[in-house]
C-alpha cells in the first residue's frame, strides 16, 4: 500500500520523496535504468507517467518528453511491462482517455498486475470518480487525488476524504515545471487546513521543485515532496548510463536535503 510508504519515510523521521519519470524518454531502456537508480539514491516512490498527447497539467518539459516517448511508439502495454520489472514502489500517473481507450477495470487489474500501488488520473473530477473508483477499489489500486490552490475549502476536504494513499497538493497556479521557488507560507497554511480535515491521510506536495533548497523548505511542512520536471530535463536524450548516472546524483542530493523532524 502507499501508505506504507509513507509509514516508512515518517519512521525515519522525514518527508517522503517522489520523483516523476515519463515512460519510454527518451527510451524503455533508459526509463528502466533511471527508475533503478533513483531508488538506489533514495527515491522512496516514482510516478511513472504513461505518454499522451494532451497532457493539461504538464508543462512543457514534461509535455515534450511524452512527446518523444510517443513517437518512439511506447504505448500503455509497454509502460506496464516497464513497470512489472520494477523494484522500486511507483503508482502510474495517467490522464482520462488513455484510461477509458484501455478500459478502466482492465487498466486497474494490469496496473495492479504490474506491481503499481496506484493511479494519479489529474483530469478526473471529483463527480465522476465513479467512473475509476469501483475499478480500482476492486482490484487493489489507489487513487490519490489533486488539490489546487484554487480548490475552495469544502471541495479540497471531500477530495482528501476521497484520495488513495496520499493527497496531491498543487503548489501553486499552471502546470508542471521549475520557473521559481516554492510559496512555502501559502503551502504550510494549505497543509494545515487539509490536516484539521484529514489528520490522517499523507499530504505531498508537487509542481515547481526542483532543487535541494525547495525539497528542504517543502520537506520540512509536507509529508511526501514531488520532483518531476527538473528529472525529466537532465535526463533527456542521454544514453542509459548517463542518464541513470545523472539522475542518481540529482536524486541523491534531493534525498540528503531531506530535512529530519
Amino acid at each position: 500500500m502507499i501508505a506504507d510508504v509513507f509509514a516508512r519515510a515518517r519512521a525515519e523521521g522525514r518527508a517522503a520523496l517522489i520523483l516523476y519519470l515519463v515512460a519510454g524518454d527518451p527510451d524503455l531502456e533508459t526509463t528502466a535504468a533511471v527508475i533503478a537508480a533513483i531508488g538506489a539514491a533514495g527515491a522512496d516512490l516514482v510516478e511513472l507517467g504513461i505518454p499522451y498527447a494532451d497532457p493539461l497539467a504538464d508543462g512543457p518539459v514534461i509535455a515534450a518528453a511524452a512527446h518523444r516517448a510517443l513517437e518512439r511508439g511506447t504505448g500503455m502495454k509497454d509502460v506496464l511491462a516497464l513497470a512489472a520489472g520494477s523494484t522500486v514502489p511507483l503508482v502510474f500517473f495517467s490522464y482520462v482517455n488513455p484510461i477509458v481507450q484501455y478500459g478502466a477495470e482492465r487498466f486497474a487489474r494490469d496496473a495492479r498486475a504490474a506491481g503499481a500501488l496506484g493511479a494519479i488520473v489529474p483530469d478526473v473530477p471529483l463527480e465522476e470518480l465513479d467512473s475509476f473508483a469501483p475499478a480500482f477499489a476492486a482490484a487493489g489500486l489507489e487513487l490519490p487525488l489533486l488539490v489546487a490552490p484554487t480548490t475552495p475549502p469544502d471541495r479540497a476536504a471531500a477530495l482528501a476524504e476521497a484520495a488513495g494513499g496520499f493527497l496531491y497538493v498543487v503548489s501553486r497556479l499552471g502546470v508542471t515545471g521549475a520557473v521559481r521557488a516554492p510559496d512555502t507560507v501559502w503551502i504550510a497554511g494549505a497543509l494545515e487546513r487539509l490536516r484539521v480535515r484529514v489528520p490522517s491521510k499523507p499530504l505531498a506536495v508537487g509542481f515547481g521543485i526542483s532543487t535541494p533548497e525547495h525539497v528542504a523548505a517543502v520537506g520540512a511542512i509536507a509529508d511526501g515532496v514531488i520532483v518531476g520536471s527538473a528529472l525529466v530535463e537532465r535526463i533527456a536524450g542521454k544514453s542509459p548510463r548517463d542518464a541513470a548516472d545523472a539522475a542518481y546524483a540529482y536524486v541523491a542530493a534531493l534525498r540528503a536535503a531531506l530535512p529530519k523532524r
